[in-house]
């Protein structure tokens, strides 16, 4: 047994796909002269975080039966992510993203997905022995837009629910793939009071409660009983955390900051591989913001490079900038 393997298994839901991101930064998709594939999708990037931590992780999602499908599977494998859990589609493509880089490193997307592989995941194709060893399981809110997905969502959220695990959430909202906000909304808001932690920018925070002041008191207002923690991210700023005792702020870290992709994934799964094994520690506020430091560092290293997943950091490379 490996060493990743002794510890408790984070299994992450969803989707998984490839970014098209242009060679040039600050420059529209149709001015751009060409593009990078980036393979992508948050609960992928969430796995991927969490294994290159020396955590063990797995994926459960669809991808194509094509040749972008089976590098992206070949990338879960190669990075130390269980694919046990990925289904092969014959009849429909892995989804595909392009995404422009503003000037700032921030992000606009549009999706080729009509319908893509992750969407047709079914209930009947889940791994459940897989889901019930998980001690954590983390999903996002893109999974929920379309049939069969939302129900093969939903049904895996219960079993894990079932078997005790704690429940991860991080809607990463992605509006351009919803029919309307409106419908963003109010699904990402249906499987709010299920999650133990959740984790929200605080872009996501100002559109979930419809307030331009992401304040304590905006957050505290998404709080729910069941809720272990809830997490706001600020960007480069840090992070806000919140629990039933106490809450306060983290500090972000300076750094030259190329592409945000993948920083929120790179703090959750730096968050969940500290966690899985001790969740106490969430009810422990000193030990609880060592882990938010780690996670902001995970995170902050992440905007250092282009892509989400060539950039997740190692864990030498987190304590040199902590250090």
């Amino acid at each position: 047994m490996t060493v990743a393997e002794s510890r408790g298994l984070i299994v992450s839901f969803g989707e998984m796909l490839i970014d098209f991101v242009p060679t040039v930064s600050g420059v529209s998709l149709a001015e751009a002269p060409g593009f990078i594939k980036a393979p992508g999708g948050a609960p992928a990037n969430v796995a991927i975080a969490v294994a290159r931590l020396g955590g063990n992780c797995a994926f459960i999602g669809k991808l194509g039966d094509d040749e972008f499908g089976h590098m992206l599977a070949g990338i879960l494998k190669e990075n130390g992510v269980s694919t046990a859990g990925v289904n092969l589609d014959k009849g429909a493509r892995t989804a595909l993203a392009f995404v422009t880089l503003c000037a700032d490193g921030e992000r606009e997307f549009m999706f080729y997905r009509n319908p893509s592989a992750d969407m047709l995941l079914t209930p009947d194709e889940l791994n459940l022995e897989l889901i019930k060893s998980a001690k954590v399981f983390h999903y996002g809110s893109i999974s929920l837009i379309v049939e069969p997905c939302r129900s093969a969502h939903l049904k895996a959220m219960e079993v894990a629910r079932d078997a005790g695990a704690l429940l991860s959430y991080d809607p990463n909202l992605r509006l351009p793939l919803w029919p309307s906000p409106e419908e963003a909304r109010e699904q990402i808001m249906s499987i709010w009071d299920k999650a133990d932690v959740i984790k929200v920018s605080d872009e996501e925070l100002s559109f979930l409660v419809q307030r331009d002041e992401v304040d304590d008191d905006a957050a505290m207002s998404l709080y729910h009983d069941n809720l272990k923690l809830l997490l706001v991210t600020l960007g480069a700023m840090g992070c806000r955390y919140y629990t039933k005792h106490f809450r306060g702020t983290i500090e972000g870290f300076c750094v030259d900051t190329i592409d945000t992709t993948g920083a929120g994934d790179s703090f959750v799964g730096a968050l969940l591989s500290k966690i899985v094994d001790d969740q106490s520690i969430i009810e422990d506020e000193g030990r609880l913001m060592a882990v938010l430091t780690y996670a902001n560092a995970c995170g902050a290293i992440t905007t250092t490079k282009k892509g989400a997943i060539p950039a997740l950091p190692t864990p030498s490379q987190v304590e040199d900038l902590i250090n």
